[in-house]
């Protein structure tokens, strides 16, 4: 059996982490922009916003939060 920790494996999993760092910081540059044109920059209501949506894209896959449990 192959050993599956080798320099391809470290490095592709370090390429994907970035990748996902970086899709994370730009999403949230935009909302941010987004917070800022729409609301003023009104943190509380867009975190309440934030939170639903959040909780609704947890919820509909499954039908259940227990995908909250595992966190």
């Amino acid at each position: 059996m192959a050993n599956n920790f080798g320099l391809h494996y470290f490095s592709k999993s370090i390429i994907i982490a970035i990748g996902l760092v970086l899709v994370w910081r730009g999403i949230w540059i935009l909302l941010d922009l987004l917070d800022n044109w729409l609301f003023g920059g009104g943190h509380v209501i867009t975190a309440v916003i934030g939170i639903i949506i959040g909780l609704l894209f947890l919820y509909f896959p499954e039908r259940t939060l227990k995908t909250l449990e595992r966190l």
